[in-house]
């Protein structure tokens, strides 16, 4: 987890670096890796591991508590994906590590407790990076940062996409359906039109203001494919000289 990334029509998309969180799980690994093997046969060696591990869990609670409070302070009630890292598990090793290192669980538990179970709400994640947040459209065979949609041309950076869909999924809730043996997540837009919603409320959230209509412009379809290239996010990143995580320029 090297990002948080989250959207909504008052914030625009917000984002999160959390690499100086990953790079004290990394540091860590390495220095208790470096005693492990002689923790079963030495004291010595178990008391220096305990105090690795110890160390690396007050730095990362530093940084959760951090994180939470930026996330606080931009967002009301707040959607999360419901992730579960027992399921996420591959063959690659490297990849394992990732997973086992990553905090938004801890993340999530700091929130919950300042803003209750009715203030974060954890949203089905199946799909939000894959479904098209303008049209619905399913990419199945998703590449690179970039979102590319072959339906209605919509090109944004995949992260915002995922955030763009989680946001609506709490907004309008969702059903979850089985068609032909696969999943799919359906959003509860009571007849509106995804598409219709999403030039009026996000289209212009993004590019901070109103955006002209009609004759005025050749339609939304050609704005939207140049969003990846317009769009960045307001950033957040860890000021060690303010040892807290302060907004950015990008």
């Amino acid at each position: 987890m090297l990002s948080l990334d989250g959207y909504s029509p008052e914030t625009g998309w917000v984002r999160i670096d959390t690499k100086k969180l990953a790079s004290v799980h990394i540091s860590s690994f390495e220095k208790r890796r470096s005693v492990q093997r002689k923790a079963s046969k030495s004291k010595k060696a178990r008391r220096v591991l305990a105090k690795y591990s110890n160390r690396e869990r007050n730095r990362a609670r530093k940084h959760q508590l951090e994180i939470a409070r930026v996330i606080h302070s931009v967002a009301g009630v707040m959607g999360l994906e419901e992730l579960k890292k027992h399921g996420m598990y591959t063959r690659s090793r490297l990849w394992n590590r990732m997973i086992s290192r990553s905090d938004w669980r801890s993340v999530t538990r700091i929130l919950v407790e300042k803003m209750g179970e009715a203030g974060v709400k954890e949203l089905d994640p199946y799909g939000s990076s894959s479904y098209c947040s303008r049209c619905g459209w399913e990419n199945k065979d998703l590449n690179g940062a970039v979102f590319e949609c072959k339906e209605c041309g919509l090109r944004i950076n995949r992260q915002l996409n995922a955030a763009i869909n989680l946001y609506m999924r709490l907004r309008f809730g969702y059903t979850e359906k089985w068609v032909g043996g696969k999943k799919r997540v359906q959003l509860r837009m009571e007849g509106a039109s995804q598409k219709e919603w999403w030039d009026r409320v996000v289209l212009p959230s993004l590019l901070g203001g109103y955006v002209e209509t009609g004759g005025k412009r050749n339609g939304t379809n050609e704005l939207v494919r140049f969003l990846n290239d317009a769009v960045k996010p307001k950033l957040y990143a860890y000021d060690r000289y303010n040892d807290m995580y302060l907004r950015t320029p990008t």
